[in-house]
């Protein structure tokens, strides 16, 4: 590599500016209060895993394994994975630390990078982020609606209008045998106006099909067989109590027989929260949906469980349309103009910092009038000023950006006074 050589971030990644961090802590602490409230406890996992974690997990039919992952073999000569998604690792989480025998139900959540090798376009990153919640242990449909519910919350609080709940039932293994078969007799006389992938799902996993995003095949599977067809009645009948429970919560939603999400592990109830505007094409925010046999199939006991994921990049793309990030409240900001002074601005800094003031100190040794135009641009309360005299005398001027208002103080007796500083600080921000 040359000296003018660039080195710049890997494609399908990206820097998150602090500009942008406000959003992302905006949506984290969010998600925090909501999720607490409802006994939900955050779980972290690792962000790589055992190769065959994912390939049985997700299923090796589809495209995630079959096309997106990123895989390598390391030192010890294993096949080892960067998460594509969640679920997978907090269910190998929950079997390995043995949570079933902890409790008999688990509330978690979850938030980091995820890594799938796709094209890059807006909202869409080969690193992301995921926010996801899962209940394992329970097979109540009130479980379902629970998660649901959660999600909706959330999107609310964050104030984001205009989506859209889409809710179908993938029933059981059982149920599903019955559907694929009848939707492969629909298909297989399309096949060749198919698109590509879609022709090599026939085979493999002819379900995807029904969500292509590709017109010519959407106009085909228009008329294709409908799973509720093919629900036992069992099946049919939860996904009814799970309805008329969302109703009974004021929560709207559209049925779409073609929802059936892209990992084999789902069964019972599928979701997708969508925005209809803002986002183009690839317009979920989030989704998920029950997945009973995923825990055995990873070599735990036989376990219930539902849960979703959300991509915080689209979240982020919304909510950047809509409104400015919520800023972080600044109290002061010190100017200062003197080897003394500046020494005591340091010490005067770390003092209302650990009397819980936040408190930006000028490093830039500049002129006053200089530092004056930073503090007047920092959104502070007020704006402390130290130079040669005060330093001397052992003073600060203090002023109330708002009002003008500008005073001598000394520097014990602005330390010694917080709380009648706090009451002052209060009433200047509460000026016109």
């Amino acid at each position: 590599m040359t000296a003018t050589d660039s080195l710049n971030a890997i494609k399908g990644t990206r820097d998150i500016l602090p500009e942008e961090v406000a959003y992302w802590q905006w949506i984290e602490q969010a998600a925090r209060q909501i999720f607490s409230r409802a006994a939900y406890r955050e779980i972290r996992t690792p962000i790589f895993e055992q190769t065959e974690l994912f390939a049985r997990g997700i299923g090796e039919a589809t495209d995630v394994v079959g096309k997106e992952m990123y895989t390598f073999i390391d030192k010890g000569d294993r096949s080892v994975t960067l998460r594509p998604e969640g679920t997978a690792g907090v269910v190998r989480a929950y079997i390995e630390n043995g949570l079933h025998v902890k409790g008999s139900l688990q509330r978690l959540w979850y938030l980091g990078p995820m890594f799938r090798y796709e094209n890059v376009q807006a909202g869409r990153q080969r690193q992301f982020h995921q926010l996801g919640m899962e209940v394992l242990g329970s097979a109540d449909p009130r479980a379902d609606v629970e998660v649901i519910a959660l999600a909706v919350d959330l999107l609310n609080d964050l104030g984001l209008p205009n989506l859209r709940l889409d809710l179908n039932s993938v029933g059981t293994p059982e149920d599903r045998l019955r559907y694929r078969a009848a939707l492969v007799d629909y298909l297989t006389p399309y096949q060749a106006e198919l698109d590509p992938d879609s022709q090599n799902r026939l085979s493999r996993n002819p379900m995807r099909i029904l969500d292509s995003k590709i017109a010519a095949t959407q106009k085909i599977v228009e008329a294709a067989p409908k799973i509720w067809s093919y629900l036992a009645p069992d099946s049919q009948q939860r996904f009814e109590r799970v309805q008329q429970q969302l109703t009974d919560l004021g929560i709207a939603y559209s049925l779409n027989p073609r929802l059936v999400r892209g990992l084999d592990y789902y069964t019972h109830t599928a979701f997708e929260i969508i925005a209809e505007t803002g986002l183009g094409a690839q317009n979920a925010v989030g989704g998920g949906g029950r997945y009973d046999g995923l825990v055995s199939e990873l070599g735990g006991p036989e376990t219930a469980a539902v849960g979703w994921a959300m991509g915080l990049e689209r979240l982020l793309l919304l909510l950047q349309q809509l409104k400015s990030a919520p800023a972080s409240p600044l109290d002061f900001y010190i100017v200062s103009r003197s080897p003394a002074a500046e020494a005591q601005a340091l010490r005067l800094a770390q003092a209302l910092r650990h009397a819980g003031f936040a408190t930006e100190l000028d490093l830039s040794a500049s002129a006053f009038g200089k530092q004056f135009k930073r503090a007047d641009r920092s959104g502070a309360a007020g704006c402390l000023i130290l130079g040669e005299a005060e330093a001397e005398a052992g003073t600060v001027q203090l002023k109330w950006l708002a009002s003008g208002e500008q005073e001598a103080l000394s520097q014990t007796d602005l330390l010694n006074q917080v709380e009648t500083l706090r009451q002052r600080m209060q009433r200047s921000l509460e000026l016109p």
